[in-house]
């Protein structure tokens, strides 16, 4: 049977707090005898969760969490639960979910839309659920990825696209993240860092610290610091020195080699 008389619990797994209240608010708003029985920011903590607690009705769930893809849960624990991923991955690239009966929302959120997707979960029955296959999951999506190509930036009152072949690099400073041109022209940006790194190409770029997520063509000079510390020269140049997370070190040496 559908779940229709019962109250629906519902559990947020993402790794952007602010993006998780925004989630949490306007499903409450939807319906406010809703019950968000929890908030969690990565795959070890929700297989934690998961493990320990009764399985809600419904998941929204992001792709790219702080530790991994989120598909990588299904590989440790089975998830009854019905899903819909919330992403930021361009359309095509996830259409594949369709096949797998599997609903999605793209960010930022529209609030209609999260509307509807609650409705189709109302509506769906126990013999149309699906039980997630993590295998499929990683088929489905790999294969399927396309890289952003170019942004819509605001220029005074007008709109202007720039092509991502002509970006040196993202940072976020005051909560606003800025993109910074070759050309050293400078916009703002309606995505997170975290957001931007799924929608480029890996190989491009690097997300090097909290504040920076640099382009491949954009470094000019790297210096080895003592205990393996690297700071960054770039062109343009930052405003202040930029130093490669200690973490992030050794993935940074490999992507500079192209591994």
């Amino acid at each position: 049977m559908g779940i229709k008389t019962n109250i629906m619990k519902i559990v947020i797994i993402e790794d952007e707090a602010f993006a998780a209240r925004r989630l949490e608010n306007m499903i409450r708003e939807i319906d406010p005898k809703i019950d968000v029985v929890a908030k969690l920011e990565s795959v070890s903590e929700s297989v934690q969760w998961l493990k320990t607690n009764t399985q809600p009705d419904l998941i929204f769930l992001d792709i790219q969490l702080e530790d991994d893809l989120s598909f990588a849960i299904f590989e440790q624990i089975q998830v009854r639960s019905k899903i819909i991923f919330t992403t930021a991955f361009d359309e095509y690239a996830i259409k594949a979910f369709k096949f797998n009966s599997i609903d999605y929302l793209l960010k930022p959120i529209n609030k209609d839309e999260l509307s509807n997707a609650i409705d189709k979960f109302r509506s769906w029955t126990a013999e149309t659920s699906t039980v997630i296959d993590a295998v499929m999951l990683r088929d489905l999506l790999r294969p399927q990825q396309v890289y952003r190509e170019r942004f819509m930036v605001a220029v005074g009152d007008k709109l202007k696209t720039i092509n991502v072949s002509d970006i040196a690099y993202f940072f976020s400073a005051s909560g606003i993240t800025f993109v910074v041109m070759h050309s050293k022209s400078q916009y703002s940006l309606d995505f997170s860092l975290d957001n931007l790194k799924d929608m480029l190409n890996p190989k491009d770029f690097f997300r090097v610290n909290r504040q920076f997520l640099i382009g491949l063509k954009s470094i000019e000079k790297v210096i080895v610091y003592p205990k393996s510390r690297l700071k960054l020269v770039l062109n343009p140049t930052t405003d202040a020195d930029l130093f490669v997370s200690i973490d992030k070190a050794p993935e940074f040496k490999q992507w500079m080699d192209g591994e």
